[in-house]
């Protein structure tokens, strides 16, 4: 790889070792992508001879998906590694080459909570369980695979009383850890790393506090560590939710705005968006004041972000990976653009002699509230 940067790639069924020379030979080009709010994904191209003998193990399993086929990709820099992907193949298959003797193999693939989609649980009781006890119960099932458990409780919380609900899972693991996160306002995905065959299931608030990864620089001269970077100001989607709370005795709906406001996920802007309008939550009303709350909170917690900004950076220019899932400062900019961001998404695309990164950076609108990003 390129000076500073040294791929590894691990492969097995169920249980990854790193490939052999040869493989690596004709590995090409790897692209992970990882998103705040969805599956993380990665794709590997690999040029092969038409007498290789994976070729031929391709052609007679027929393109058939080989199960539980694991792949995990490290990249370490400058003497750091870092866990890209810790996931499964799901897509394979081969096209012609740029010459006759030559053709490229394609291999796609998840991250580990693919396998939480295979099996339909539903219908599965959790009688007297709050949700994070059935958050901590469902991720039980997969420590075989190095994922361990990181629950956040949710700041309000109700035991359902056997004689009243037994509450019972609807769809498969990961529909239903999803739907558990999206009542309490929470985000559920799987961290890869810190080593390789380890992955950690986080289920809580979205962090947007912390020590900030280093800067972003655009328009500095011989300190631009980006090679381009853009962003965009809409706030006209913006809408202020409003939960309807109804009085058991009287019948009467309260309605209650919901602010975005939480220790955890604090304005990055000093001039936030003021909300175009107001989005009433249904059917709140049948619900506890609890579960009303939490679902008014879900719904706040991502209604104001209006700032997006994108770019590409060279990895070895810039000295380090960038992390989604985090704050990183930017400089250069603007005074309207300047600041903190939260890095909602990250695409690394790695080839010979090339290591670059796309991201997505969010915040709630303008002016940084902090006086100096540190570099």
């Amino acid at each position: 790889m390129t000076g500073g940067v040294r791929l590894t790639l691990m492969i097995g069924p169920g249980v990854p070792i790193p490939v052999p020379r040869e493989v690596l030979d004709a590995l090409q080009s790897v692209s992970v992508t990882i998103n705040s709010a969805q599956i993380s994904v990665f794709e590997l191209k690999f040029t092969i001879s038409n007498r290789s003998l994976l070729h031929t193990v391709f052609l007679l399993s027929g393109g058939s998906s080989i199960p539980m086929m694991r792949v995990v990709i490290v990249a370490t820099v400058n003497g750091t590694p870092h866990v890209l992907m810790d996931g499964v193949m799901t897509e394979h298959f081969i096209s012609p080459g740029s010459d006759s003797g030559h053709s490229t193999l394609v291999v796609k693939g998840d991250d580990l909570t693919r396998l939480m989609e295979y099996v339909d649980s539903t219908g599965t009781p959790y009688p007297a369980m709050p949700i994070v006890a059935r958050v901590a119960l469902i991720l039980a099932k997969y420590a075989a695979l190095g994922i361990v458990p990181l629950v956040i409780p949710p700041i309000m919380f109700e035991v359902p009383i056997p004689t009243d609900q037994i509450p019972s899972q609807m769809g498969n693991d990961l529909d239903y850890l999803k739907a558990l996160a999206a009542e309490t306002g929470y985000v559920f995905y799987l961290d890869p790393g810190p080593i390789p065959g380890q992955s950690i299931a986080y289920w809580g608030p979205q962090i947007r506090v912390g020590v900030p990864q280093h800067a972003l620089n655009t328009n500095m001269d011989s300190h631009t560590n980006v090679e381009e970077m853009s962003f965009t100001f809409t706030s006209d989607d913006y809408r202020l939710p409003v939960l309807m709370i109804q009085n058991k005795k009287s019948k009467v709906s309260i309605p209650i705005p919901i602010p975005n406001v939480s220790p955890l996920h604090p304005p990055l802007a000093l001039i936030p968006s003021i909300p175009k309008g107001i989005t009433y939550i249904e059917s709140t009303a049948k619900f506890s004041a609890i579960t009303a709350a939490l679902k008014g909170i879900a719904q706040a917690s991502h209604a104001s972000d209006t700032v997006h900004g994108e770019g590409t950076l060279d990895v070895v220019r810039y000295g380090h990976v960038l992390k989604p899932r985090g704050l990183v400062g930017v400089r250069g900019a603007g005074m309207a653009f300047d600041g903190l961001y939260y890095v909602d998404s990250v695409t690394h695309d790695i080839q010979r002699g090339e290591y670059k990164q796309k991201f997505s950076l969010v915040r709630n609108g303008l002016v940084s509230t902090v006086q100096k990003v540190v570099a």
